[in-house]
């Protein structure tokens, strides 16, 4: 597969190259074995300027950190073929300069992991760091356990009846084809199946079969992040994908939504497709 047939042509890989994220390289540098292109790496960093400036010792021991970080990842990179392009970022908020890298390398997937350090509610709950990027990305962001794996049986896509985005649809039948595996959608009625949620997943079947994927769909009933769950576990798919609404500033929190559940929970990869609408108002 080359760059110029990749689903995703320009991804970048955000890491701290912690025991955290040692799934979410593995993924990164799989998919860039695939692609045949160096991979976009932002290694984030905590910095404040006016306080580097009092304490200048400091500073020079994060950059020493930085080095031995870049040099142990530029090595495990040679070890699959792959040659990294890194860029070293230091700010106040570490989401920020992710988002900020994505944005200036019109970056169109951020690969990162999905927590720092197990907690309270760690496994429900992303990282603040994560989650913050999840919200602000200005594109679709790929979010990875600990123990990640690349794809290699099903691709899951889980459509919303009340608000079918058929460019979700559109992402992982692209993903499934150019990974020759098959697509299953699954649609989620709380309440019992109703005829809208059967048109949404007949509408969402078909515009993955008319781009050429082996789609199969099904209606599920109960709590959709549970449901959705269930089912990639019942088919065998290892990467579940979903779309992020954002249409409001108070969409960014996430807070109780199905995505975070399933991000939170799942045991596989999850893709977070991000709609033009949603990247804007996420970017500000």
């Amino acid at each position: 597969m080359s760059a110029a047939t990749a689903v995703f042509a320009r991804p970048l890989l955000a890491t701290e190259h912690s025991e955290y994220d040692v799934g979410a390289e593995r993924v990164a540098l799989a998919l860039a074995a695939r692609r045949g292109e160096p991979l976009a790496t932002v290694l984030p960093m905590i910095g404040n300027p006016e306080y580097d400036a009092v304490a200048p010792e400091l500073a020079a021991r994060g950059d020493a950190v930085a080095a031995d970080r870049l040099q142990h990842l530029q090595a495990l990179a040679a070890t699959q073929g792959v040659r990294l392009a890194i860029q070293v970022r230091r700010g106040r908020d570490l989401y920020r300069e992710i988002v900020d890298e994505a944005t200036a390398t019109q970056a169109d997937l951020i690969i990162i992991r999905r927590r720092g350090r197990p907690g309270l509610l760690a496994n429900l709950l992303l990282g603040e760091m994560v989650s913050k990027v999840v919200a602000h990305a200005p594109c679709s962001v790929l979010v990875n356990r600990r123990e990640a794996l690349y794809w290699r049986q099903r691709v899951l896509v889980a459509v919303d009846p009340a608000a079918l985005a058929l460019e979700t649809v559109t992402v992982a039948a692209r993903v499934a084809l150019d990974s020759g595996l098959p697509l299953a959608v699954v649609c989620v009625a709380e309440t019992g199946p109703d005829p809208g949620t059967q048109r949404a997943l007949v509408a969402a079947v078909a515009h993955a079969r008319s781009l050429g994927a082996a789609a199969d769909g099904e209606v599920l009933v109960g709590k959709p992040h549970a449901q959705i769950l269930e089912a990639a576990r019942r088919g065998d798919a290892d990467l579940i994908v979903l779309g992020r609404h954002g249409a409001t500033r108070l969409s960014r929190a996430w807070i109780g939504s199905v995505a975070q559940k399933v991000v939170g929970l799942a045991e596989c990869p999850v893709l977070v497709c991000v709609s033009p609408l949603a990247a804007q108002i996420g970017a500000t």
